[in-house]
């Protein structure tokens, strides 16, 4: 194998980097819309609204740092519990944020968590129930900088 000059290293840099910026979703390349997200999630299947809670800031001043909380509602017993709840972010390069499974020894379906938001966009959540049934709730939240509207 040939050892490089400095020059061919430095020009071989250059070039990569001058490629990934052209084509800066070779870097996402594991992101998938949101649609597909839920299509894959669901199986297909239709999604009600009601039964799930999501708790976001309207105006997000960081969108390093965003807060959520989600509440599903449900008895948590053997015949009937939810099973796991997607967060997807459908703004960020990366849609899929969380997947939460839970059991009917969970006790409640709920969890807090942060994520990052790459700009203003809609969250959604979605709740797989034992039944095979799926709930949604959606917000949208304003990514400002410095709290200067956006």
């Amino acid at each position: 194998m040939k050892d490089l000059s400095r020059r061919e290293v430095i020009v071989l840099g250059s070039t990569a980097a001058a490629a990934i910026m052209v084509s800066p979703t070779m870097a996402f390349a594991e992101a998938k819309p949101a649609k597909a997200l839920l299509e894959k999630f669901t199986g297909g299947k239709s999604i009600a609204t009601g039964k799930i809670k999501l708790e976001m800031p309207e105006i997000a001043e960081n969108g390093n740092t965003v807060p959520l909380t989600f509440t599903v509602e449900s008895p948590m017993t053997e015949k009937d519990y939810v099973k796991r709840v997607i967060i997807i972010a459908e703004g960020n390069p990366r849609a899929e944020v969380a997947t939460f499974n839970f059991s009917h020894l969970s006790g409640v379906a709920k969890a807090s968590s942060r994520m990052r938001l790459a700009k203003t966009q809609n969250v959604v959540a979605v709740a797989e129930l034992s039944d095979g049934t799926f709930y949604m709730a959606k917000t949208e939240v304003k990514v400002t900088i410095g709290g200067c509207g956006g």
